[in-house]
């Protein structure tokens, strides 16, 4: 049975341990946060957090990792530090189909309730709350780029403590004309002291890009467009670059896979090609409504969203003919309701969404704008009447079709890649992904007569948008009766449904059908095939897919299938660029950086795509669109940029793989240090409550009332979560939080301890001279608030009774061993070397982080006489600019050949000697003015640095080691 015997001394220094607030930028500051993150950290994402914490002083950093080397895990690193130094006002800012995603991470494996705002919940809370919608702080907001750029105003009324952006190479032209999005949200951001960027391509086509996102951050690490296009342009040398190199190091931090081989072990991907021929009746679907949609006007697609609606309808004809059958159905109701002069006219995109559940994201990234008619010609009538007609002949041909040549394609597959999976050693499990909820219905009925369905077609489950299907809710009854009472139950029926349905699949099932907008962010390491049935455009989208399954934790080898019609040009080419240009099928890591990044976003190479389909009927007309596109794709990959970048923002492996080395050891540690000590403080201060054991306890009774709304229930507790039903134990339960807040405020009165060295189970060489000796002890705790942060320090000092002072950490080791109260004792008379020895701890601390402080200080003061050269010496360009031309006039002045030409050009140097008298004025003008705000903000930063120091005694004991 485990029981560490502790007294009130010790539960109360290990609760000022497991919650104080340090900021020194080591594995100890982290130390609650390790122990709170139920997720198996790699030392390379310990080391991105703590480079995020370190410089209060800092306006935030790019965090640029290598795809697939889990920067989200590193974001939420730095989020859950900042709650714990309950800073609650975050915001997360990623594409839109990214959101789903990151809510489900943060709580799953950072136990933070995040909020997804987006129009329905912002409208929602504004009507019924009356306030701003931005303003919560019960966790944090996610919201996508363009709906935070639409909200401006409110992003800007928020004193945010820490703001995340995701995929921030989005954001990397800002210095551009144009680009809304992110001159909007720069500016809307200026105000936020820490941001953290996360993107694997901070740099792809020209350093400007760098200037663009490190002014996302802080306007103030360069100076202007033109002195940073002077410095590090077209004319940039080694010298430069080098330059460049340093003043970007306190600001962005880049690791590569190869660095960190040794502690993430990534399984690979297997490509299969399922080609199949559409049946006769299929292609003449196919051809109809392709030859409608590449008409130049249609009245079924209103004008604003045309582009968007007929890149929906393409995919849907690719999907199956139940999908288009129901698209083309939706378009003539439409229609029908148009020439009807209906009150309501029903919403295309709406109707749409109900199928095609990405379609809302997609529009909003789309960003067309709708343009009705009200009232329609005589003429528009007849075509419409004409569209109608069409429309229902096409529908009727779709619901004719009974024979799917692709589903039965899907049976030959599934078999293919079983087999694959059996010779991995794999279980025999799949995820089919679609992009229609009508031909995701369509596969489960395929799939109904098959083995693969099993008793009470248990084996196959649907997933989607809305999991409301009769299947899925008796799932989540069941999934209910059977996590009652747990804290497996966060009371989001959405966010509950998605999990038992996870974990039927997991459990029992062997196939799940999912739309792509439902299977966001949920996390399926335990399956390793993944079947794109209709296969996205998106580049990005498909690695999402492929990495529900093919992230950190697959044991094995990730089969994708993709189905191809060999007959279909454009499809054909499609799958072409995608597995051998973007090679997002095979390898390890799928997409490569440059890829990724040379396509920016990947809505706009959708769009290009789209184009294609609708300009292009022939085959030969289809090739060459597509050659021209991977043409573009390959000049954006620039090699010599690839050497840039890896001159500025990578550092030698050996020095990385050393620093590496150091955090795993240390990190773990740490981490299981913090644990114990939690799970030392619980079974002091619950007694005879629970029942402790290695791994954990059971709570029998509740000894303490809840505070709040958050029950505290009994039952199994574990820290890690090792069985599905028991409680998750971590430093922010409701339990946890009470019984710390009890023993950090418990009075301790001076006592006789006896500490028992041999119950402590492990060797502690410092401690053995000590045994059988006596002495005393003194804890204080030191407040000290600087650089507008405050940080919590136990000072602890001992003296053994013949006055031999406890060195270096033996206080701290001395109170780690098991103990027991011998008898109260009135507070002694400490001795003289023991209070010069805490004194002398006291001054080496405030030394220590007077210095470390200073050292954040002098980058920051380094970092704004760097910013005031580069405005000055973009003045000063401006004035040789000027020399230049003057000299220039000069020599064209002594060839005139007539006087009045001559005079022209005597008059054109004196108007340029005039405003070269204007700009060295202006130069030292503007210089005084630099200075000004340069000592403004160093004068800033000094009152800043000041110490305030507050010290506590916590207790004094007299100890014997026994």
């Amino acid at each position: 049975m485990y029981r560490q015997k502790l007294t009130p001394q010790q539960s109360q220094y290990f609760a000022w341990m497991l919650t104080r607030r340090t900021a020194d930028g080591s594995i100890e500051s982290l130390a609650t946060t390790l122990v709170d993150a139920q997720v198996d950290l790699n030392p390379h994402q310990v080391d991105a957090a703590l480079f995020a914490c370190q410089n209060p002083l800092s306006r935030g950093v790019i965090l640029a990792d290598e795809v697939g080397l889990g920067k989200t895990i590193e974001a939420g690193l730095v989020i859950l530090q900042r709650w714990a130094e309950r800073k609650r006002k975050m915001l997360i800012i990623v594409p839109a189909n990214l959101r789903k995603q990151w809510h489900q991470e943060l709580q799953e494996k950072f136990g933070l309730q995040g909020i997804i705002l987006e129009a329905k919940s912002y409208n929602a809370i504004r009507k019924q709350e009356h306030r701003n919608p931005f303003v919560y702080e019960n966790g944090p907001i996610i919201c996508s780029y363009q709906f935070a750029k639409a909200k401006e105003e409110d992003l800007k009324a928020v004193a945010w403590d820490l703001v995340v952006l995701d995929e921030a190479h989005r954001l990397r032209n800002v210095y551009k004309k144009g680009n809304v999005i992110a001159k909007t949200l720069r500016k809307a951001l200026s105000h936020v002291h820490s941001k953290v960027l996360l993107t694997a391509t901070p740099l792809q086509n020209s350093l400007l890009e760098l200037y663009g996102l490190v002014s996302m951050i802080d306007e103030r690490v360069f100076g202007d467009l033109d002195s940073f296009k002077g410095q590090f342009g077209a004319k940039a040398t080694e010298q430069t670059l080098k330059q460049l190199r340093q003043r970007l190091s306190p600001v962005c931090k880049r690791t590569l896979r190869r660095q960190v081989q040794p502690y993430v072990a990534y399984t690979a991907r297997k490509a299969i090609v399922q080609e199949f021929t559409p049946s006769a009746e299929e292609k003449q679907l196919a051809d109809l409504v392709g030859d409608y949609l590449r008409r130049p006007n249609l009245q079924a697609l209103p004008e604003g969203q045309r582009q968007l609606i007929s890149l929906v309808l393409w995919k849907l004809l690719a999907s199956s003919s139940h999908a288009i059958a129901g698209a083309l159905d939706t378009m003539s109701k439409r229609l029908q309701a148009v020439l009807d002069n209906s009150q309501a006219i029903p919403d295309l995109v709406e109707n749409l969404d109900e199928d095609y559940e990405s379609l809302d994201e997609t529009a909003e990234e789309w960003q067309e704008a709708e343009d009705e008619k009200n009232l329609i010609s005589a003429e528009e009538y007849q075509a419409i009447a004409a569209e109608i007609q069409e429309l229902n002949q096409f529908k009727t041909l779709a619901f004719s079709i009974r024979e799917d040549a692709k589903g039965k394609a899907l049976l030959t597959a599934l078999e293919r890649a079983f087999s694959e999976l059996k010779r991995l050693g794999a279980e025999q499990k799949a995820i089919i992904f679609t992009e229609s909820k009508r031909t995701q219905e369509y596969l489960q009925s395929l799939l109904a007569n098959t083995p693969y369905a099993g008793e009470n077609n248990e084996g196959i489950v649907l997933f989607n948008g809305t999991n409301s299907d009769s299947s899925a809710q008796k799932i989540y009854q069941d999934w209910l009766q059977r996590h009652q009472g747990s804290d497996k139950i966060t009371g989001s029926k959405t966010a509950d449904t998605r999990a038992a349905l996870v974990e039927h699949f997991k459990e029992r099932g062997t196939i799940m059908i999912a739309t792509e907008a439902g299977a966001e962010g949920i996390n399926l390491q335990f399956c390793s095939l993944v079947i794109n049935y209709d296969l996205p455009w998106n580049p990005q989208r498909i690695e999402q897919r492929i990495g529900r399954c093919h992230r950190y934790g697959q044991r094995h080898d990730v089969v994708v299938v993709n189905f191809v019609d060999r007959n279909n040009e454009a499809d054909a080419r499609v799958y072409e660029l995608l597995a051998e240009k973007f090679q997002l099928f095979e390898g390890v890591f799928g997409a490569s950086d440059e890829v990724l990044g040379a396509i920016g976003s990947g809505v706009d190479f959708e769009r290009r795509i789209a184009d294609i389909y609708r300009n292009c009927r022939y085959p030969e007309e289809i090739k060459a669109s597509f050659e021209a596109l991977q043409q573009e794709l390959s000049g954006e990959i620039d090699q010599a940029m690839m050497k840039t970048r890896q001159t500025l923002l990578e550092n030698f492996d050996e020095e990385v793989q050393e620093k590496l080395r150091v955090y795993a050891q240390n990190s773990h540690t740490a981490r299981n240090k913090y644990e114990q000590m939690l799970l030392d403080l619980t079974a002091y201060e619950l007694g005879e409550n629970a029942r402790f054991d290695e791994h954990g306890f059971t709570l029998n009774n509740v000894p303490i009332h809840p505070i709040g709304s958050e029950a505290i229930p009994a039952g199994r507790y574990e820290l890690p979560r090792r069985h599905g039903d028991a409680h998750l134990y971590r430093i922010t339960h409701p339990l946890a939080i009470q019984l710390l807040e009890r023993a950090k405020n418990r009075d301790c009165p001076p006592q006789k301890l006896l500490f028992d060295y041999n119950a402590y189970g492990g060797k502690i060489s410092t401690l053995e001279p000590y045994r059988g000796q006596s002495g005393q002890l003194i804890v204080k705790l030191l407040t000290i608030e600087a650089l507008g942060n405050r940080e919590e320090y136990c000072l602890i000092a001992g003296i053994s009774a013949d006055g031999q002072v406890l060195a270096d950490d033996d206080p701290e080791k001395l109170l780690r061993l098991p103990a027991t109260i011998q008898s109260d004792i009135t507070r002694p008379t400490l001795q003289t070397a023991l209070e010069d020895d805490i004194q002398t701890r006291r001054q080496a601390l405030l030394n220590s982080i007077g210095e470390r402080n200073l050292g954040y200080f002098e980058q920051e003061v380094q970092k704004l006489d760097d910013w005031a050269d580069d405005l000055k010496y973009g003045l000063e360009q401006e004035i040789k600019e000027t020399d230049r031309q003057i000299k220039e006039v000069r020599r064209t002045a002594t060839t005139a050949a007539t006087l009045e030409e001559k005079l022209s050009w005597q008059k054109k140097q004196r108007e340029l000697e005039s405003k070269r008298s204007k700009q060295r004025r202006e130069l030292f003008d503007k210089q005084d003015e630099i200075e000004n705000q340069r000592n403004k903000l160093i004068e800033r930063l000094e009152a800043q640095l000041q110490q305030q120091v507050e010290e506590k005694e916590m207790f004094v004991i007299e100890w014997e080691v026994g």
